[in-house]
């Protein structure tokens, strides 16, 4: 297969832009191999979910730890919505907006929160909405629908539950219309998220979860969201199929995915796969850019690195654009 190569650079989300501070805070979310590399000292990239391995000297992505849930150890914001104070205030944590999630949705209606202890989940319930978040967790559940934010929610140590700001303010369709380093003011009436039955289509839920099952059901949530990148990236792209099924599928220069030939794409996904498909669908990504992945270890054919531009590396899958 002979494509043009890229001339570009990767593009970020600009979820994943922040300091590259952040990225010395917080070892628990590194592997101990990952953890001897920083500690020999990795050139930073800039991006709180990016640098380079010295070992590897390959760009790798791990998610940030959180380095404390104490709110007075960490820069606090005041919160105005739609001209009212709440009276709790937004923190920033590792360069990351949060807020508190029982202030702010009853600030825009009347609002349920509960707590339950076992998981520990907080549940929102509003007027067409149905919301779930864990403790640690970095995907939270709307009317259904996964919501991915590279840092995690946090129950933090006044017991109320935190939500990075991308997520709540997407959830109950309001805007941030001003950020200082003193205050934050949202914006919008309350207008809950589409219910996922009316927002997924079921064709590309189901084709996308089961490329990624099949081609990345080992790898870690953030591999598999970026497998599932790559398809949507070959389908706004004009040299590929506009489908989901279409780009699968495609053999235009021979077969594009393995288990489109060894079946394994027939395979029913694994349950994170299907999450994966859906916060990609969602608008979640790693690059804008990447179009091409590989298992180094297991890959028949190394034409990809060797005329293809390196982006970064992800588990067990080296990715290129």
């Amino acid at each position: 297969m002979t494509k043009k190569k890229s001339e570009g650079k990767i593009k970020l989300s600009s979820s994943v832009l922040s300091g590259a501070l952040a990225l010395a805070i917080g070892m628990s979310a590194f592997s101990p191999s990952v953890i001897q590399a920083r500690e020999n000292t990795p050139t930073l990239s800039g991006h709180e979910s990016e640098y380079i391995n010295l070992e590897t000297g390959k760009t790798e992505y791990r998610l940030p730890g959180i380095s404390t849930r104490h709110l007075w150890l960490h820069s606090q914001r005041t919160v105005t919505v739609n001209g009212r104070t709440l009276s709790e205030p937004a923190v920033v944590m590792n360069g990351t907006l949060y807020l508190p999630l029982r202030a702010f949705a009853s600030s825009l209606g009347n609002a349920t929160v509960s707590y339950d202890k076992a998981t520990k989940t907080a549940t929102l319930k509003m007027a067409g909405l149905y919301l779930t978040a864990t403790d640690s967790g970095f995907v939270t559940y709307a009317n259904d629908r996964a919501l991915f934010a590279f840092s995690p929610n946090l129950l933090m140590s006044n017991g109320k539950m935190y939500l990075p700001a991308s997520t709540l303010t997407k959830a109950l369709g309001v805007q941030i219309t001003s950020k200082t380093s003193s205050a934050v003011e949202i914006s919008g009436s309350y207008a809950p998220l589409i219910h996922a039955s009316k927002f997924y289509r079921e064709d590309e839920v189901y084709w996308l979860s089961k490329i990624i099952s099949a081609e990345s059901g080992g790898e870690p949530l953030r591999g598999k969201i970026a497998v599932g990148n790559v398809i949507l990236n070959r389908v706004r792209s004009s040299s590929y199929p506009n489908t989901i099924y279409g780009v699968i599928f495609d053999k235009r220069y021979g077969v594009q995915f393995s288990p489109t030939s060894n079946g394994t794409i027939y395979n029913t996904p694994n349950e994170e796969s299907i999450i994966a498909a859906k916060i990609c669908l969602e608008g979640t990504s790693l690059s804008d850019d990447a179009l091409f992945f590989l298992n180094p270890r297991v890959a028949e054919s190394n034409w990809i690195v060797k005329s293809r531009e390196y982006a970064y590396s992800i588990g067990g899958h080296d990715f290129y654009l």
